[in-house]
C-alpha cells in the first residue's frame, strides 16, 4: 500500500463527503429510514457512501471495500481492507447536533493503521500521516492541499482525575457504573468517533464502550488514537481490539490513554 496516496485520497473523499452531508443537513427536513437493525438512515448516509466508494475503487481497485451501507460487502474476508461508515452519528445527524463523522481507514493484519475522522458541522479534521502518526488540521481544508496541521499526542493522565468522555446517544447504567471505579474530573458526552478523537488530542483520558459497535464505527478513530499513542482494548481481557471479525462485530471496548491502571468491572471505586 502506498499510504502518502492513501491519505491523500481519504482526506479528499472524507472532505468531499462533508460537502455532500452538510448541503443535506442545511435542508429544512430530509427523511429518515429505519434499517433491518433499527438503525436510521438517510439520503446523506447514501450520498456519501456513493462518493467515498467510487474513489476508494478507483483509487484502490485491487483492494477489498468494507462500507457500512453495503450489505454485500460485510461477507468479505480479508488480511488488508479499507473500511467505511460514510456518517457515524446518524442519530446527532438527525436531531441536528453536529457530533457526526465521515470515517475511512486502512485494515492491515487486523489493526487499524491509517484513519481519517472528520466532523464537517464541528470543522474538525483529524487524521494518520503516512508515518502512522496522527494529526488534526485546520483551515478551510483545500482538498488538494493540505493546511497547516498540529501533531497529536495523548495526555498523561492523573489517575486521581481522569477525564472521561460517553456516548451522547448511547450511554447507559452500565457505562455509569464502569466509570465509577474511577476517580473522575470530569465527564463529557460526544456522538461518534470524535471520542477516539478527544483522547488523542488530550481533551480526555478514557473513552469505554459497553454496547454494540461494528467495526466501521471504531476503525478510523481507533486508528487515529493509535497514532497519538493511545490503546483500543476489549472490555473483558483488555487485549488489543482486532478488525476483520466475523461480521465485522466489536465486543466491548476501553479507549484510553496509558498511564493508569485499567480497573476491572466488578472492581471497587479507585480512592
Amino acid at each position: 500500500m502506498d499510504h502518502d496516496k492513501l491519505v491523500r485520497v481519504m482526506r479528499k473523499l472524507a472532505l468531499q463527503a462533508g460537502d455532500a452531508i452538510l448541503e443535506i443537513y442545511g435542508q429544512d427536513d430530509f427523511a429518515v429510514h429505519t434499517k433491518a437493525d433499527d438503525s436510521p438512515v438517510t439520503a446523506a448516509d447514501q450520498a456519501a457512501d456513493d462518493l467515498i466508494s467510487a474513489g476508494l475503487r478507483a483509487a484502490f481497485p485491487d483492494m477489498a471495500l468494507v462500507t457500512e451501507e453495503q450489505s454485500a460487502s460485510h461477507e468479505q474476508d480479508a488480511g488488508r481492507f479499507l473500511i467505511v461508515d460514510p456518517l457515524d452519528g446518524t442519530k446527532e445527524f438527525v436531531k441536528r447536533r453536529g457530533d457526526f463523522t465521515v470515517n475511512i481507514a486502512y485494515v492491515e493484519d487486523g489493526a487499524p493503521i491509517r484513519g481519517i475522522v472528520y466532523a464537517p458541522a464541528k470543522g474538525r479534521l483529524f487524521y494518520t500521516r503516512a508515518d502512522g502518526t496522527s494529526v488534526e488540521e485546520s483551515g478551510a481544508f483545500d482538498k488538494d492541499r493540505i493546511g497547516e496541521t498540529t501533531a497529536l499526542r495523548v495526555a498523561t493522565p492523573d489517575a486521581h482525575a481522569l477525564r472521561v468522555v460517553a456516548s451522547k446517544s448511547h450511554r447507559d447504567q452500565a457505562t455509569d457504573d464502569y466509570i465509577a471505579n474511577y476517580a473522575v474530573a470530569d465527564t463529557k458526552s460526544a456522538g461518534s468517533s470524535l471520542k477516539f478523537c478527544l483522547v488523542a488530542t488530550g481533551e480526555a483520558d478514557l473513552y469505554p464502550r459497553l454496547g454494540r459497535t461494528m467495526e466501521w464505527d471504531t476503525a478510523a478513530g481507533h486508528a487515529v488514537l493509535a497514532g497519538a499513542g493511545g490503546r483500543v482494548v476489549r472490555f473483558d481481557d483488555h487485549a488489543d481490539l482486532t478488525y476483520g471479525k466475523p461480521g465485522f462485530e466489536n465486543p466491548f471496548f476501553i479507549a484510553y490513554a496509558p498511564g493508569f491502571d485499567l480497573q476491572e468491572p466488578s472492581a471497587p471505586r479507585f480512592d
